[in-house]
């Protein structure tokens, strides 16, 4: 009994300690935590204070009731979802559309800011740069407008290249290749910019070293780039990988046609349609409850993955 009261008494000692340090810290830098006001205000209004509606994926929601006046119906609206035509179709056509582009999207930002950090040349360095990262400004909507445009069958610059009149964007075999050229050439030069920062922060002296035991530009990459890479690249697979079933509807939507439905017929798609064009927001709630609960798992697995394999995760 002496040992459970100690240890309540230090318990009590240590909150009390631990609530003057705050407050101490409240006190001295008052103005720090008056500036993070703003940023925690928004993250509690568009972050947290919407988790309340998630429990419209248990309920038959309708407007006129509200969300705690509708029925509940458990998890009929899961069951309607997996158990529907489209759900094999929309799972895989989302997931191998994300796969494909984690593949090809996220190696190429990090070659092209190891290539980037080889130019001696600043003037042509800032220029190549610019000239990268300028098509991420470029909405969504601008971008599908291109593509239709470029790939137009009657005065569609590739045609008139290649010499055809292909429909490029009516056919469903061309769709996952348009949609992640062109997202590689809109996004990778933007997201070089994490990678080249951790390659200016390496120590100049190591690479000094290197020059004089001989080391070439090739050897530099390999033993001095890609080491100090590695953990940055790490954190960034492992936050790819929380996204496999989360795609650009917008984009998808924008580039959708009657002749590549098969392909292009996504789950944000699908959660649109039905969600904003048919007002089944319970059906639709539990989709994208789905998707976030599978991307989860998704993320807390690669990061357990990671941190067993070589050490580096994200918590």
């Amino acid at each position: 009994m002496d040992i459970q009261a100690d240890r309540k008494v230090n318990r009590r000692q240590d909150l009390n300690s631990m609530f003057k340090r705050v407050g101490l810290k409240l006190k001295t830098d008052w103005q720090i935590y008056v500036l993070l006001l703003p940023a925690l205000a928004f993250f509690f209004v568009f972050n947290y204070k919407p988790l309340y509606g998630i429990q419209i994926a248990f309920r038959n929601y309708k407007a006129a009731f509200g969300v705690t006046g509708s029925a509940w119906v458990g998890l009929k609206n899961f069951r309607d979802f997996f158990t529907s035509y489209y759900a094999g179709r929309l799972f895989i056509n989302t997931f191998v559309l994300n796969l494909y582009g984690l593949l090809w999207g996220f190696p190429l930002p990090v070659l092209l800011a190891i290539l980037l950090n080889q130019f001696r040349n600043q003037r042509f360095k800032a220029f190549t740069q610019t000239a990268i990262y300028v098509p991420h400004f470029i909405s969504t909507v601008v971008m599908a407008g291109m593509l239709y445009l470029f790939l137009s069958p009657t005065n569609g610059i590739i045609n008139h290249l290649m010499g055809t009149s292909t429909y490029f964007m009516l056919e469903p075999r061309w769709f996952r290749s348009l949609f992640i050229i062109s997202d590689l050439w809109q996004h990778s030069g933007w997201n070089t910019i994490l990678y080249l920062a951790t390659l200016s922060a390496i120590n100049p002296e190591i690479y000094e070293a290197a020059t004089i035991d001989g080391a070439t530009r090739l050897k530099k990459i390999l033993h001095v780039d890609i080491p100090h890479l590695l953990p940055i690249c790490t954190m960034m697979l492992i936050l790819n990988a929380g996204s496999l079933m989360g795609s650009n509807t917008d984009k998808a939507l924008l580039m959708s046609t009657s002749g590549n439905t098969p392909v292009s017929d996504i789950i944000g798609v699908y959660v649109y349609r039905m969600g904003l064009e048919k007002a089944q927001y319970s059906y639709t709630s539990a989709i994208g409850l789905c998707v976030n609960l599978i991307n989860f798992v998704m993320i807390m697995s690669v990061n357990w993955f990671s941190r067993r394999i070589g050490e580096t995760s994200l918590f």
